[in-house]
């Protein structure tokens, strides 16, 4: 991409902000040199990795990192054989941790439903050396400072010189606390060529002995180092000494270490250097409120509500700007002040933006194209050195454009043709519009000619367009109306402005009638456009209301066929559980039975026939097992017709089927509304009255065979009910179950009451709880059998 065009459009104040975005130095310099790609596979990867790094944030949060410096020069002198400072290697150290704790986010983060493809390889960059890590962790911090843990010789050394230093000072604080402190000028110690010394007056220096290291500027105080701690000082230099020469060792190994994965340590601090600058990316498009563009094949752009990103978003007016689809020329006519030149500058900025892999401040479903190259003639560019004048200076520009225009190229042209005789100008412009057209290139220019406006409707493929004005106030809008050109107003604002009405009258009727014709016509299409926008704004809200009760609707069927599917697989379960469990029994009894007649034992009659008729009923329960039973049982609460109460599930409301509509379909009455309704959506009710008589038998054999598992008494009275439940407790000793379900309701209470009364005497009851609640709750109780 040309450097001009980045001038003309102002690139370089985005590039700015995408700097103060980044965290890390590098990342900032590289944010800095940013230019747009002419290759669509690069601008597309580059788009999807803002993504990644933007739903990232999103959802997680921002990576962690902080500022370091770049490694480059440090692993280049590594190359070299070099070694390296404590505050190279500390910032070694710092690259070092940032990947690690990187590479642990991305891990914590791993079970979000993020897509990081995108960022896949640079984030493989991270693989950090271990040994060389620990070694830098172990021996210094990130700002250089060499640690006591880098070796047990340090360690000691800087023991010695802690010990050393102390004694020192008691030795010092002796002389300035002491009997000699007289002798002073001040009570203090202080270091003079890195020895400890004492301000001492200069009537007094043979008090001491020692060395005079310095004297003050009067000559009145000399700084004495004390006889008694000469050796003390010699010590902690010689300590010192070994401490630097400890260090220098340190600092060696550990260059040595750091050389042997220079190639890895460059490879991590570029990888970071990028996820930042990535990042840094997403941060601005949240900052802009910006969008990710499509990319369309075919160099078409369709920027939807459009904002230029360096005006004040409270400012800004947002715009549609098409190109490329119906039409591949746009003319933009209309007065000065009215935004053209804005209009210009957002489709620009904005596809150099999206070629650059930053999102664009427009809304979603916004597309640009890729070019190869953009080239731009906006403004003034007056050349005073080459005394130019304004026509010149643009027509160069224009010549330049149209050696290197083809068919991957935006071209944008401010006042084409301007500066000049209005008839030339005017004839100029449209040759240099056939030209640019031929060569098949995307074109955007504004013009004040008339002339142009009959071009964008007798040329194929090209359109006017204006910005708009309100004769109210005397002021543009800034919007931006394509398919209809501007004009100047200049009549309606001599009237607003109070001009005399015959002196207008007279000036119209000087107008050339083909002007007066365009005029017309273009009030026409402004009233047009007026009407088909408020239209087209309302079918958009009607579209957007539909579409969010249709993705309603569609996720509360999909809850609901979850739900049914999940109750299905319950009782599937359920009645596996009961069969098995009462097949294991009858197995146990039958087993006995022909244990006793192996031993010789009689067997009563009586126990023979019920096994085997407990065995029988087994039996026939596992053929209803087989032949899904349960699940016929389900599907028939939704086998509905016309006249049926049901419930609908989407709304919760209950309702009643007027007409079948088609097979799954239906019409159903709620209260005064009628709605389409599927089968699916909605569960068959009992009748409003329902007649509900549990009667339970308890005598002969037949009971004990056809004795259930569970007992309903809802829509049953009390007397009733503790009745019924009396008699189901025969049945059910007389079965031998083990463990039964009381289906008693919430209610009042007063049945529940009564069960757990009757339960609590009843001594062949083992024990008793509710259900659970995907059971039915508080509204059945378990009861376990003695």
């Amino acid at each position: 991409m040309n450097a001009k065009i980045l001038d003309i459009l102002e690139f370089d104040a985005i590039r700015k902000r995408l700097a103060a975005k980044a965290i890390t130095v590098p990342a900032k310099t590289r944010a800095g040199k940013l230019r747009p790609a002419g290759d669509f596979g690069t601008v597309k990867a580059s788009l999807e990795e803002t993504l990644a790094l933007a739903n990232l944030m999103r959802l997680k949060g921002q990576l962690p990192l902080t500022d370091f410096t770049d490694v480059r020069p440090a692993v280049k002198r590594l190359k070299v054989k070099a070694d390296l400072n404590a505050q190279e290697l500390g910032n070694l150290l710092l690259v070092l941790t940032l990947a690690n704790e990187i590479n642990r986010f991305i891990e914590e983060n791993q079970d979000a439903d993020l897509d990081l493809t995108a960022i896949a390889e640079i984030l493989d960059q991270l693989d950090v050396p271990e040994v060389l890590f620990n070694d830098l962790k172990r021996s210094l911090d990130f700002d250089g400072e060499v640690l006591d843990s880098a070796s047990p010789a340090l360690a000691q050394l800087r023991h010695d010189l802690a010990s050393n230093e102390q004694e020192i000072k008691t030795r010092m604080e002796g002389y300035t606390k002491g009997r000699t402190s007289k002798y002073l000028s001040e009570t203090i110690v202080t270091i003079r060529d890195d020895r400890y010394v004492i301000p001492v007056r200069q009537e007094y220096r043979g008090k001491f002995g020692g060395v005079v290291h310095d004297q003050s500027a009067s000559g009145q105080t000399l700084f004495v180092e004390p006889e008694g701690v000469l050796n003390l000082n010699n010590r902690q230099q010689n300590l010192l000494a070994q401490e630097r020469q400890e260090i220098h060792r340190i600092l060696h190994n550990l260059s040595a270490d750091a050389r042997l994965e220079a190639d890895q340590l460059e490879k991590i601090s570029q990888s970071l250097t990028e996820l930042d600058f990535i990042q840094a990316k997403a941060r601005l498009a949240k900052d802009m409120k910006a969008s990710q563009p499509a990319l369309s094949d075919d160099h078409s752009l369709n920027l939807r509500k459009a904002r230029h990103p360096l005006i004040d978003p409270e400012k800004v007016v947002a715009n549609d700007i098409v190109l490329g689809e119906e039409f591949d020329t746009m003319l933009i006519t209309g007065p000065n002040t009215g935004g053209k030149t804005i209009a210009l500058k957002t489709a620009g900025l904005l596809q150099l933006m999206a070629q650059a892999g930053l999102f664009i401040p427009a809304a979603e479903g916004s597309k640009v194209g890729v070019f190869r190259e953009i080239y731009a003639d906006i403004g003034d560019e007056q050349s005073i050195e080459q005394s130019l004048s304004t026509f010149s200076s643009h027509m160069n520009d224009i010549i330049a454009i149209m050696k290197n225009v083809d068919q991957q190229t935006l071209v944008l042209i401010d006042e084409i043709g301007a500066g000049t005789d209005p008839e030339e100008g005017a004839s100029l412009a449209i040759a240099i519009l056939d030209f640019l057209r031929s060569k098949k290139a995307k074109i955007m220019v504004t013009t004040h000619y008339p002339e142009l406006k009959l071009y964008g409707y007798n040329r194929e493929r090209t359109t006017n367009a204006s910005m708009a004005f309100d004769l109210k106030t005397l002021s543009p809008t800034y919007h931006l109306q394509i398919g209809i050109p501007g004009h100047s107003n200049a009549f309606a604002i001599a009237r607003r402005l109070g001009m005399r009405e015959d002196v207008v009258k007279n000036a119209e009727n000087l107008m050339d009638e083909t002007d007066s014709d365009i005029n017309n016509m273009i009030s026409k299409l402004n009233d047009q456009t007026k009407r088909a926008e408020t239209a087209k704004n309302k079918l958009e809200t009607s579209l957007s209301q539909s579409q969010k009760l249709a993705e309603k609707l569609e996720h509360a069927l999909d809850w609901y066929n979850a739900r049914v599917q999940k109750q299905l697989e319950f009782a599937n379960e359920r009645a596996n559980e009961i069969v098995a469990k009462r097949r294991k029994k009858a197995d146990k009894i039958i087993a006995q039975l022909e244990e006793e007649q192996k031993h010789g034992r009689g067997v009563r009659q009586n126990k023979l026939i019920e096994a085997k008729g407990e065995f029988n009923q087994l039996a026939r329960e596992e053929q209803q097992l087989a032949q899904n039973k349960v699940l016929q049982r389900e599907k028939r609460r939704h086998r509905v017709k016309v006249g049926d109460r049901v419930k609908i599930l989407s709304y919760g409301q209950m309702g009643t089927i007027t007409k079948q509509l088609s097979e799954h379909e239906f019409e159903v009455q709620m209260g005064i509304i009628k709605a389409k309704i599927s089968d699916r959506d909605m569960d068959k009710l009992a009748p409003e009255k329902p007649q509900h008589t549990q009667t339970v038998r308890a005598t002969g054999s037949s009971s004990r065979r056809n004795a259930h598992s569970q007992l309903d008494l809802r829509g049953q009275r009390y007397d009733e009910a503790m009745t019924n439940l009396d008699r189901y407790f025969d049945s059910v000793l007389l079965a031998g179950l083990d463990s039964v379900v009381i289906v008693h309701g919430i209610g009042t209470g007063a049945i529940r009451s009564g069960v757990w009364k009757y339960l609590k005497t009843n001594k062949h009851v083992k024990s008793y709880h509710y259900a659970p609640a995907n059971e039915g709750g508080n509204g059945a109780t378990i009861v376990e059998l003695k």
